[in-house]
């Protein structure tokens, strides 16, 4: 029998995110969806920004041109909103409020980045229906090919003071990119990470996690990093770490 492997042999590595967005914006001849821009602003509605940061979102603009919004350069969908709050000045950059369930309108939304915001006490179950039946999978889960699964891909909840991972992520079986890192999750990592076949990059570094690894991780054939360093973990890695063929980074 193969002698698991302790978690003190596995050297601390610096990672850099593997799903890595600049802020851009769609070709200056596509004109966002109507239908997208009213579905923004219901949700800047529902948002309480200190410093201004959603100023460009004003009623009859273009959302392509927006900040933080990046439409597809040949349809004008909406498909990714990077949102996270700069690092100066912190604490006045950061959004709060309610998330309006309106983001349900972006049909063809495939990275979430709310990170480095307040939305610790939000409830965001909304996005248990981003992966209903409308929403269903294709035969290429890719990031490459989220205009035909129309299904959230990239979520990025890092630095909100989150004390538990939300439960509402495990139905979204599409997800291929989560960070959760830098929150305040507490208590075993959650075995229902294992539910989310697709996912290859998992963020959970300077938390308070404080289990072993679970085993439904190790079920996970697409995973290639992850990351779990600066929490108080315990006991060993199995040897069926060896079972993931994909895996190229792991650090404590």
């Amino acid at each position: 029998m193969t002698t698991p492997l302790p978690i003190s042999l596995f050297p601390f590595l610096l990672l850099i995110p593997a799903f890595c967005f600049t802020i851009c914006h769609a070709n200056s001849d596509v004109l966002c969806i109507q239908s997208e821009r009213e579905a923004l602003l219901k949700f800047k509605n529902h948002i309480i920004d200190p410093s201004n940061r959603l100023s460009s979102w004003v009623e009859g603009g273009d959302c392509c041109k927006w900040i933080g919004v990046v439409c597809h350069n040949s349809t004008g969908h909406v498909h990714q909103l990077h949102l996270a709050a700069p690092l100066s000045p912190y604490e006045r950059s950061k959004l709060r409020g309610k998330i309006n369930p309106s983001l349900l309108d972006l049909k063809h939304l495939s990275s979430l980045d709310l990170s480095y915001n307040d939305f610790s006490s939000i409830h965001i179950p909304i996005f248990l229906e981003l992966h209903s039946s409308e929403c269903g999978l294709d035969n290429d889960p890719s990031p490459t090919s989220v205009n035909s699964t129309k299904s959230l891909v990239v979520l990025d909840l890092s630095g909100n003071s989150l004390s538990s991972v939300p439960k509402w992520i495990f139905s979204l079986h599409g997800l291929v990119s989560i960070d959760l890192s830098g929150n305040s999750l507490e208590g075993p990592i959650p075995d229902y990470f294992g539910n989310i076949s697709f996912l290859e990059v998992l963020y959970l570094s300077f938390n308070f996690l404080n289990s072993s690894i679970p085993n439904s991780l190790y079920s996970l054939n697409r995973l290639q990093l992850l990351s779990l360093s600066d929490n108080q973990l315990q006991g060993t890695i199995s040897s069926a770490i060896r079972n993931l063929s994909s895996f190229t980074h792991i650090s404590f």
